[in-house]
């Protein structure tokens, strides 16, 4: 069986050094990491947060 790692909005913006408020701020924006609603909560798995750096990552500063 393969386990997914979730993390709370809290420790997720955390994990990417981020205020919680700038991640809920990227979450409207549709700007930010995929999320998953379990009712009103708002979690987020590692897998996603990783692939969310990895697609903001440059090699110059040149690059759009």
């Amino acid at each position: 069986m393969h386990t997914t790692t979730v993390l709370n909005a809290q420790s997720a913006a955390d994990y990417l050094r981020l205020s919680k408020s700038s991640l809920a701020k990227l979450r409207l924006s549709a700007a930010g990491p995929a999320y998953c609603k379990l009712g009103r909560r708002v979690v987020y798995r590692t897998v996603d947060l990783e692939a969310w750096l990895a697609s903001r990552r440059r090699l110059s500063t040149s690059q759009q």
